[in-house]
């Protein structure tokens, strides 16, 4: 019974070290693995690197800028004209929006009275409304010059047609377009330009409603 015993525990001993010999080989094993299959420092700054790299040389290709700045400069456009409507109606004033013969931007100034629309624009006496924004730097005037942004690098008005033939929108105390005579707008078109995009901007008879549409280029 004795030698049985010991043969008992000496075969058990025995297991248990195989046991423990493929446990801590099968351990060993998934270490090596872990940090075979894992990344240095070194190869993920490299490939961020890499991937900076070629963001910069392809997005210029994948993105028109053109279309980018045509964009921001309808986007200002519609901010600016809403605002001189409201502006109008806020306090009461007859609002006029210039838009200037080269095509730089436009500009938003205040008529005492309705007389004043028949008077050309005249920069040098014009009331500019205040921008608080002071986006273009024009000495707290609300000037839009296209020309003092590299945002809209490339952007010109290529068409301003108002009641007619005019450059120049007017909003009346009740914030609806008005013609130079005190008659209600017939509203008019603003087409917008940056390369081979243009967009025109339609604005609807009297009430001023905007609407956008991209022209076919070409167009």
């Amino acid at each position: 019974m004795t030698h049985v015993n010991r043969a008992q525990r000496l075969a058990g001993s025995n297991q248990a070290a195989a046991i423990s010999s493929s446990t801590g080989g099968d351990h060993a094993a998934r270490l090596r693995c872990a940090r075979t299959a894992g990344y240095t420092l070194i190869e993920l700054l490299i490939v961020i690197a890499l991937l900076g790299i070629s963001s910069v040389l392809l997005v210029p290709h994948l993105v028109n800028r053109n279309v980018l700045n045509a964009e921001a400069a309808v986007r200002l456009l519609i901010g600016d004209l809403s605002f001189a409507q409201s502006d109008a109606l806020a306090h009461q004033e007859i609002r006029r929006v210039h838009f200037y013969e080269d095509g730089r931007g436009w500009c938003i100034v205040r008529l005492a009275n309705e007389g004043e629309m028949s008077q050309p624009f005249n920069a040098e006496e014009a009331v500019y409304v205040y921008d608080p924004l002071g986006r273009f730097n024009q000495g707290g005037n609300y000037i839009t010059d296209f020309t003092a942004n590299d945002r809209f690098k490339g952007v010109t008005i290529t068409s301003v047609q108002i009641d007619g033939d005019s450059r120049d929108l007017h909003y009346d105390p009740l914030g609806g377009t008005i013609k130079p005579d005190g008659n209600p707008g017939t509203g008019g078109t603003i087409v917008l330009a940056c390369g081979q995009d243009q967009y025109e901007i339609t604005i609807a008879p009297f009430t001023g409603k905007l609407t956008v549409r991209k022209l076919p280029t070409g167009g």
